[in-house]
């Protein structure tokens, strides 16, 4: 399905937003800009501001100060434009249960205004898509978490807008749901469609995200593609086994010699030391390739932004949950 194009600059600014609650800043200053056809992801613990910030994007609520922009539309000045250009999955589906996933899709064409030939071909068109084509005339009350997910983003992308915000589109999804949902949103930027997401799965964000922006108690502290922000956690490890336990010892010498520290786990006969990459690996290798020491394994691990996430916000992604302030308008 294609998007109608996005003809600005960027597709998404952000301009020093500011939300106060009982004076109290949720989000402090939040600026960034995302380009047309690309996926942002907004990370944060437990009450950064995620949300809130997806709240004064897609006009929910109003900013206390500064303002965003949608597809050149400003959202404090333009609205109904903004909106018109916009769609939106927030956490929990909106979908109508007691009406049939088609029912639900005509039901939102018809409060867009479209014309009901358009709707019912778009409907059938994104009941294909998301592989709801089966239970298309099932109640929704009937669906799995996972198919009213994907009847939620079919919903939002109705009226095929240029931009798409995704409030942690999968949480409460199995993997296998999770992973649909992720081909199906590569699918959408492929074809020009601009995403911003928030998620507490470091894993969507490494596999969708172009750029990634961590807030913390409202502030952005960090920005950067996932591969930037893995390299800001530290160097990669390099990891090598040895085939006999009684080559530790001197495993440990020449690696300490080349690597500088080496953490030993005996059980696993494996030795860990800071790397910077594929040529210290390879100068490593062909150091024990020349000793006598048979090696079982030897490679790079990096960090992840689970790594990262730790490091910035002193929080594990897995306690990210949203957090009820940020559900205030």
């Amino acid at each position: 399905m294609t998007s109608t194009a996005v003809t600005t600059e960027y597709a998404i600014e952000a301009i020093d937003l500011v939300k106060e609650f009982d004076g109290v800043r949720a989000v402090d200053g939040v600026s960034f800009k995302v380009p047309p056809g690309s996926v942002l992801g907004l990370l944060g613990p437990n009450g950064a501001g995620k949300t809130t910030i997806v709240r004064m994007m897609t006009t929910l609520s109003l900013p206390t100060s500064g303002t965003a922009r949608i597809a050149g539309y400003d959202v404090t000045e333009n609205p109904d434009l903004v909106r018109s250009s916009m769609g939106l999955t927030g956490q929990a589906a909106t979908v109508d249960e007691l009406l049939t996933g088609r029912e639900n899709l005509w039901m939102i064409g018809s409060l867009y205004g479209l014309p009901r030939k358009e709707v019912r071909a778009a409907g059938d068109r994104l009941l294909e898509q998301f592989s709801l084509t089966d239970a298309a005339d099932r109640v929704v009350k009937t669906y799995s978490g996972g198919m009213r997910r994907r009847l939620d983003l079919a919903v939002s992308l109705l009226a095929s807008p240029p931009v798409l915000f995704l409030d942690e589109p999968t949480t409460g999804l199995d993997p296998r749901s999770r992973q649909e949902l992720w081909d199906v949103l590569k699918s959408l930027v492929s074809h020009g469609t601009t995403l911003l997401l928030t998620t507490q799965y470091l894993e969507e964000a490494d596999q969708l995200a172009d750029d990634i922006v961590v807030i913390d108690k409202g502030k952005i502290i960090a920005a950067g593609t996932p591969l930037q922000l893995k390299e800001q956690a530290g160097k990669a490890s390099l990891v090598l086994t040895v085939s006999a336990a009684e080559d530790l010892p001197e495993a440990t010498r020449l690696l300490r010699e080349n690597s500088g520290e080496v953490f030993v786990d005996e059980s696993q006969r494996q030795l860990t030391a800071s790397a910077d990459g594929i040529a210290d690996l390879t100068k490593i290798a062909g150091i024990f390739e020349r000793s006598e020491i048979a090696v079982d394994d030897i490679g790079l691990t990096r960090p992840s932004l689970d790594d990262v996430f730790l490091s910035l916000t002193g929080h594990r992604a897995e306690d990210a949950d949203a957090d009820a302030e940020e559900n205030k308008s």
